[in-house]
């Protein structure tokens, strides 16, 4: 029931009187319940407008019930009474004051009397519940900017311990100040396009094919078709997106640089599929290079695989391979891909390959594996 049709309790044991009163409001519109004892409209005064009540219904009653209910209302509330009283008689000061905000009138009364009465309470008591519905929406406002800002203290903390890291290993791998600087640059520009991409997104998720498109475009600037991606959509996580695309930023850099990116005629793959459903739901994702200078297999590992490793399988769980062969490299991630309400395909996803009549890549490069080679930096 909306406020403003909450009704007018009337008590008014004499004779007709409850129902007198409650046809003078019906005829004026204003709906109402007639309460048979103090007890009833006790129990109804939290659902109602006003309280109409003769003054010979207190008097000997018990007002305990009634004092408690007054006492335990919420700042906001001061419920409007209307007490009747009899000609030559004046309301007790003792039930003026338990009643706190009430209109005294003096039977016998013109119905307008009681109906501008009746209709004042109830447009006093809306305003009530219009200040509760302001006071909590404005609770609700301060707990959400509470969790903002704690939210965001948690974000920029982790933000500026991933740029630290970065730094340090940067710092560590670097052989002049110029690269130092080239690729530091570079990598946190890789982490604020992530965080652009999750800043879209109200920091919830990140859609996996947006994390690639963002790093692998200007690769791909002339319609040559040098990069092909592959797979269903799938939104990742804060806690996901942001590796994931520091470990796509370093595949990035090495093709660009030893790999097939480096070259007109190489050719980039990237296909990825869901398996499992619910909680054991797995991203199995390829990375694919062909027709790329040809290298040797690295004596030592380099940063950007080391980078790659510690991200993945230390901070999403990830289950990695690097397979090396002189046609270019191939990598292997199968990541644990919790189901959330904007991956609800992940509910039931299929085990078999979503990429439809496209082969399952997957299964020819695991094959292909000894042909496949690139280089990583030192």
């Amino acid at each position: 029931m909306m406020e403003r049709d909450a009704p007018a309790l009337i008590l008014a044991p004499l004779g007709r009187d409850a129902t007198v009163a409650a046809g003078i409001l019906d005829q004026a519109g204003i709906a109402s319940t007639a309460c048979p004892n103090l007890g009833a409209l006790t129990q109804e005064l939290a659902h109602a407008g006003c309280a109409v009540v003769a003054e010979e219904a207190l008097t000997h009653a018990d007002l305990t019930p009634l004092a408690d209910w007054i006492g335990r209302q919420p700042p906001w509330s001061d419920f409007p009474f209307i007490l009747l009283t009899l000609r030559g008689g004046s309301a007790s000061i003792n039930l003026t004051q338990l009643l706190g905000n009430v209109t005294v009138l003096e039977r016998p009364f013109h119905p307008s009397v009681l109906v501008n009465a009746v209709r004042s309470a109830l447009r006093a008591r809306r305003r009530q519940r219009e200040a509760e519905a302001y006071l909590e929406e404005r609770k609700r406002s301060e707990e959400h900017q509470a969790l903002l800002i704690r939210e965001l203290h948690h974000r920029v903390k982790n933000t500026l311990a991933t740029v630290l890291a970065l730094l340090r290993a940067t710092a560590g791998s670097a052989t002049t100040v110029e690269d130092f600087k080239k690729v530091f640059a570079d990598r946190v520009l890789a982490l604020s396009r992530t965080h652009s991409l999750l800043v879209d997104s109200s920091w919830r998720t990140a859609a996996l094919a947006d994390i690639l498109r963002s790093e692998l475009a200007p690769y791909d600037e002339d319609a040559s078709e040098r990069v092909h991606l592959a797979g269903p959509e799938v939104e990742l996580s804060a806690d996901l997106a942001v590796p994931v695309g520091m470990a796509v930023h370093e595949l990035t850099t090495n093709a660009a640089k030893y790999g097939a990116l480096a070259v007109p005629e190489g050719r980039l793959e990237v296909a990825w599929h869901i398996s499992g459903a619910g909680s054991d739901c797995v991203l199995t994702l390829c990375w694919t290079e062909r027709h790329g200078p040809p290298v040797d297999q690295p004596s030592r590992t380099g940063f950007g695989s080391k980078l790659i490793r510690q991200v993945l399988q230390h901070q999403c769980k990830a289950a990695l391979r690097f397979d090396f062969n002189r046609d270019g490299l191939s990598f292997f991630m199968e990541l644990p891909l919790p189901a959330t309400p904007a991956n609800p395909a992940l509910e039931s996803a299929p085990s078999a390959d979503p990429l439809g009549p496209r082969r399952p890549l997957l299964d020819q490069v695991t094959r292909e594996a000894g042909r496949v080679a690139a280089r990583w930096e030192p």
